[in-house]
């Protein structure tokens, strides 16, 4: 029996970014008074799923983040927009975006993995759960509620016969 589960969310494809929301940008960008670092908002190549968004979050992501060189840079998943904060469209064109490119992909990859071990695992235990049910169902069957003949008594004649040796019934 082949099942397939489809997780609420789920996507087979993998996370990634499509472009970025220019109107987001500071407004003073290239001129004399441009912020050094900002906000950038990207847009998401599909909706994003609560496990991802737990991941892109988290402190595995900042760290992965800061050993590739940008430690003070944030993620923050806002709906189909990934802000990304304390950054720069030269950081993001030198490198930065490719790094996040990667660590989108490793995360969905990554839950991929994890969703089909439990699926796997969800299965097998299904169909260990139909055979133990299978079994408790054909012990069950196996239950015969009959009544057994009556026992006959084999050895009646011989104890009349052992009180008559006993002394208690009268010889003829």
């Amino acid at each position: 029996m082949n099942a397939q589960l489809k997780m609420a969310g789920q996507s087979p494809e993998l996370l990634g970014l499509d472009s970025i929301l220019v109107g987001s940008l500071p407004a003073t960008l290239m001129t004399p008074n441009a912020p050094d670092r900002y906000t950038v908002e990207a847009v998401f190549t599909r909706k994003t799923d609560r496990d991802e968004v737990v991941a892109i979050q988290g402190t595995d992501t900042r760290a992965h983040l800061a050993a590739h060189g940008f430690p003070t840079v944030e993620l923050h998943v806002a709906d189909r927009r990934l802000e990304i904060s304390n950054t720069s469209l030269e950081e993001l064109r030198d490198g930065l975006a490719a790094v996040i490119a990667d660590r989108l992909a490793e995360i969905s990859a990554a839950l991929v993995v994890e969703r089909e071990l439990a699926a796997s695992r969800f299965q097998d235990a299904s169909v260990r759960e139909q055979e133990r049910a299978a079994s408790v169902a054909a012990l069950a069957g196996s239950v015969a509620f009959v009544r057994r003949p009556p026992r006959v008594d084999t050895d009646e004649g011989a104890g009349v016969s052992d009180w008559i040796e006993e002394g208690g019934a009268l010889r003829d």
